[in-house]
């Protein structure tokens, strides 16, 4: 269910105070590796991941996709959808697709026609509402089980060494809670502003040892101690005079942050280049209804009671049928 914009106002402060409540997070045991044995840096990586994630083997999906396109039509997408979901069983809540493209199906992100099923209605208005999703801001443990759905995320795969590094920075999130900040940046990009009524107040939260930091600028520039960046840039400067910490969580509200190979905005690999841990972008126009992007409070709440990026991130975002989630799903520096 969508919460109207006043509720939500009201309601993003409340949960603020609840920052600090715990739940369950995503278990390697419920996650499916899908590897396109076309490619071999799918190949390659698939494995490194599933080793160092000690994802069951079972759990492992091998499809064939030449050519590396950027994009699927409806029924290439049917076809390669129906022969995943054939070998995953019912424990499966969640899938991760070796690759960086394809990305997109039609109008729609690939992420979100896996888990939600492709929305044509979207390409013929892709700057109306679309279909809403049945997770956001859900607590439950289970999607698969409680909504139908199984979440979907691309861990990249153009440089071997580059995926290997995002795994480690997944994997080094579990270890300890560090010491870090949330920032949320209102731009002087006016029209990428509009989730910035829901951005948290500034403050702490002690028991886990984050500041939360509302700034008036168009960039950060070297802050060192980066857990979450929130932010509204066609293109977002600096990024090479930060430090992002393992399992940090950063996007952009952007037109086309996830035509990940498109030049025309700054792509979302760039957050993952610059050392975040996942992100989201949307694969054709939008427009700048908050809805298709990561709601800063849900996003931040979930990720703080220790959910995994793949959890969290699904949470946030009420219509995202044109937004691909890319990164390492598995990252949880809150869980303990």
């Amino acid at each position: 269910m969508i919460v109207g914009v006043l509720a939500l106002l009201c309601w993003h402060g409340a949960v603020q105070a609840q920052l600090v409540m715990r739940t369950g997070g995503l278990k390697p045991s419920q996650l499916a590796l899908v590897i396109n044995d076309d490619e071999p840096n799918s190949v390659e990586i698939g494995e490194h991941y599933r080793q160092a994630r000690n994802v069951p083997a079972e759990n492992v999906v091998h499809v064939r996709i030449p050519n590396h396109p950027r994009k699927l039509d409806a029924e290439q997408f049917r076809q390669l959808k129906e022969q995943i979901e054939a070998k995953l069983g019912p424990h499966i809540d969640a899938v991760l697709m070796v690759w960086t493209a394809p990305y997109a199906v039609e109008c729609n992100s690939i992420t979100s026609a896996f888990t939600m099923g492709f929305d044509p209605g979207v390409c013929e208005a892709p700057c109306g509402p679309a279909k809403p999703n049945l997770y956001f801001n859900a607590v439950s443990a289970h999607p698969q089980a409680e909504h139908g759905m199984r979440l979907s995320m691309l861990l990249p795969t153009d440089s071997v060494a580059a995926a290997k590094a995002l795994i480690a920075r997944g994997m080094a999130s579990g270890f300890s809670v560090p010491t870090a900040s949330a920032y949320y940046l209102t731009t002087s990009e006016t029209a990428r502003n509009s989730r910035a009524p829901f951005f948290p107040r500034a403050g702490l939260v002690p028991t886990r040892k984050l500041a939360i930091k509302r700034l008036n600028a168009d960039a950060l520039v070297n802050e060192k101690d980066v857990m979450i960046y929130q932010t509204g840039m066609a293109r977002v400067d600096k990024l090479e005079t930060l430090q992002f910490l393992p399992g940090a969580l950063a996007d952009s509200l952007t037109s086309f942050g996830g035509d990940l190979y498109g030049t025309g905005q700054m792509s979302s690999l760039r957050w993952l280049e610059a050392g975040a841990t996942a992100s989201y972008g949307t694969v054709t126009e939008p427009c700048n209804y908050w809805q298709k992007f990561p709601q800063p409070t849900v996003l931040l709440s979930h990720y703080l009671r220790g959910v995994s990026a793949i959890e969290a991130y699904w949470r946030s975002v009420a219509w995202p049928a044109q937004g691909v989630f890319i990164g390492e799903p598995l990252a949880a520096p809150y869980r303990r």
